[in-house]
């Protein structure tokens, strides 16, 4: 094992015998590619934590793979992803331990970090959190005027929102029906009040996300809570009741109006978008109930445990993100499509939009210096069916080679029949199944032509296939089964940042807009000058100013 270097990836051997692979890789049809290998889905499939993975619809073959398998040796991925589960500070930029792994590790493990024990904080936090939702889940607690509560609102943004309101949609199945839950994160007044246009302050509990407590947009969203509240409540003590607070700034929550016994704290080692499963799922606890909740962190937690020590060959966060690297740098595949066939996966993509590319879109190594090779791809995507109706055909027929994520789940947790029609569940997986078969291995113009289409329509009805996917398929979607499949995605994000050299764990462009954000205001509001400022900015505020 060599010692990890950022930016030594292109002075590998195995990224040069990629690029002495690639082109004869690249000029292969996956049709020619099943023919040449009998077994292929046998030797290109695997499975770990209840979902098994297909992905011998890419574009690789068993050299290309080899490849693959040694470039993560060369990086040292299993000694990075080591320095990542014992708390090494691998968010180099910060100086900080990358620990969303310990937030699911089972009661029984010990991990100290930095002179602290780290388990048991995350698991009295949970028993925390696991007290409170059972007492609003049971009606014990009370809101100002002696009224149960009956709706929840999530006030947070990026991974203060991102993620609960996705497990949210994920898990909606496993939720207590007579609880009402909305999300607002947009500082767009629009999202709050909509959010609450039906529901009463005396039933309502606001959960304000922000561990400094001091995020803009949260705080902005939470103090026009905090004034709807008291419109009809009246009664600065009925904050205590009616808020509670996922941060730890134990001062500004206090001063807010919070009781601080209702302040769920959460720590530095975890990132906004790795933070699901830590106190930013308490809505997700309450509306699923603590023991689905731990239900979900062991699903992380055995995903966690088979990346952690499965051989690379069979490793499915390994195998995804060092093909996300062959369809990034040698196939030249600018985006990945996310497409669920579950309907409870409607948040999924944009919940991944937010790990994949706020975590490896950079544009230096670690130790700063400029890459001279693509990073990370664009994420997008579409529950199917769906999809298939809107941006299918660019993916199909457009100039652009679009890799593809299918997911799937053999068992539905609704079974709706239909009158004189296929089943609902076996006309979804036909879908998603012919989808993938099609953009794999497409249809030539010989076929069409045999089908009868005239020569001129032909052309137009060719699809050449060759177009790479992956295919997952779990039982069904339990709350350990989307754990696991989060899980899967983190760690695959994890591998191509280590092979790519970059830090997956800071997000310093996202600063900047904040920054900057605070110096236009005053010329909104004030008609301030500010010469630091560009002239089209400065002009557009003048403009904006104008026509209030």
């Amino acid at each position: 094992m060599t010692e990890y270097n950022p930016d030594g990836l292109e002075a590998t051997a195995a990224w040069k015998k990629l690029q002495d692979l690639a082109p004869a890789a690249t000029k292969l049809h996956l049709r020619e590619i099943f023919s040449n290998e009998s077994g292929r889905v046998e030797t290109n499939s695997t499975e770990a934590a209840g979902i098994y993975m297909d992905y011998s619809k890419q574009r690789i073959t068993p050299e290309v793979k080899a490849a693959l398998l040694e470039l993560a040796e060369e990086r040292d991925l299993r000694g990075r992803t080591e320095d990542m589960f014992t708390g090494k500070h691998i968010n180099v930029t910060e100086d900080r331990a990358v620990l969303h792994t310990a937030l699911r590790d089972p009661r029984e493990v010990t991990l100290e970090v930095d002179g602290q024990n780290v388990t048991g904080d995350v698991n009295d936090v949970l028993d925390r959190m696991g007290k409170f939702a059972d007492s609003i889940r049971n009606g014990d607690w009370k809101g100002h005027t002696g009224k149960p509560i009956k709706n929840i609102v999530n006030i947070g943004i990026g991974g203060s929102d991102l993620g609960p309101v996705m497990a949210f949609e994920a898990l909606k199945f496993y939720s207590q029906r007579d609880l009402t839950f909305r999300f607002i994160s947009n500082v767009d007044g629009i999202d709050f009040a909509e959010s609450v246009i039906d529901l009463d302050p005396e039933e309502t509990l606001f959960i304000v996300a922000s561990k400094t407590f001091t995020t803009q947009e949260t705080m902005n969203n939470a103090k026009s809570a905090r004034r709807w509240s008291l419109e009809k409540l009246g009664d600065e003590d009925a904050i205590a009741k009616h808020f509670v607070a996922l941060s730890t700034n134990a001062e500004l929550v206090e001063g807010f109006g919070i009781d601080t016994a209702n302040m769920f704290g959460f720590w530095d080692w975890v990132g906004g978008r790795y933070s699901m499963d830590s106190a930013i799922g308490l809505s997700t606890m309450i509306s699923v109930g603590p023991d689905n909740f731990r239900d979900l962190l062991n699903g992380f937690h055995a995903m966690d445990e088979h990346f952690r020590t499965a051989p690379y060959d069979q490793n499915l966060p390994a195998l995804a993100g060092l093909l996300g690297v062959w369809n990034r740098n040698f196939l030249d595949c600018a985006t990945v499509a996310v497409l669920p066939y579950e309907q409870y996966l409607m948040r999924f993509p944009a919940y991944l939009q937010q790990l994949t590319m706020e975590s490896n879109g950079k544009h230096v190594t670690l130790s700063g210096n400029e890459v001279d090779y693509e990073t990370g791809p664009i994420y997008w995507g579409e529950p199917g069916t769906n999809g298939q109706h809107s941006f299918y055909q660019l993916i199909h027929q457009g100039t652009s080679i679009i890799p593809c994520d299918f997911i799937f789940f053999a068992r539905p947790l609704i079974d709706v029949p239909a009158e004189d029609a296929p089943d609902h569940h076996d006309l979804l997986i036909a879908n998603v199944l012919a989808q993938s078969s099609a953009l794999g291995f497409g249809k030539t113009e010989e076929e069409v032509l045999a089908e009868g289409v005239s020569p001129e329509v032909a052309p137009h009805k060719v699809m050449e296939g060759n177009r790479p996917s992956t295919t997952y398929m779990a039982e069904s979607l339990t709350p350990f089964t989307l754990g696991a499949l989060v899980a899967l995605y983190e760690h695959s994000v994890f591998t191509q940042g280590v092979i790519w050299g970059i830090g997956s764990f800071d997000q310093w462009g996202v600063e900047l807009g904040k920054v900057l954000a605070k110096k236009v205001l005053p010329l909104l509001v004030e008609g301030a000058e500010d010469d630091s400022l560009d002239a089209s900015t400065v002009s557009l505020a003048a403009r904006y100013r104008a026509k209030e």
